[in-house]
């Protein structure tokens, strides 16, 4: 049996994975279903050594070219999750201010401070 089919068809399910409409709900699930795709695909890598046949080679170099499609959608993925991380911050900086506005002023009124000794 070809090597390199199990490889193509891991990263035929990744790329169909990516093509379906990503909700933050659901999104944990096809990160960790996508993980797992990969490290299962890099097992699978790590068995396919030298020599290849030619059908190998043509189904190794459309392997790559669906790397390159997959790469910027998970790319875009990880952007939404760190936009999503920082305006979260955001918010709880701001809700912070918002329980206690004076948390963070700190005033010397009223009071006299010595620097010489």
């Amino acid at each position: 049996m070809n090597r390199l089919k199990k490889i193509y068809d891991i990263t035929v399910e990744i790329e169909h994975s990516l093509n379906k409409e990503i909700d933050s709900s659901d999104r944990e699930a096809l990160i960790n279903h996508i993980n797992q795709l990969i490290e299962k695909r890099g097992i699978y890598m790590e068995e396919a050594t030298d020599p290849f046949t030619d059908e190998e080679i043509k189904l190794g170099k459309e392997v790559v070219r669906m790397n390159q499609r997959i790469q910027p959608k998970m790319d875009a993925i990880f952007l939404e999750i760190k936009k999503e991380i920082k305006q979260m911050k955001k918010k709880k900086t701001s809700n912070k201010n918002y329980v206690n506005p004076y948390q963070s002023v700190q005033t010397m009124d009223g009071m006299f401070l010595d620097k010489k000794k």
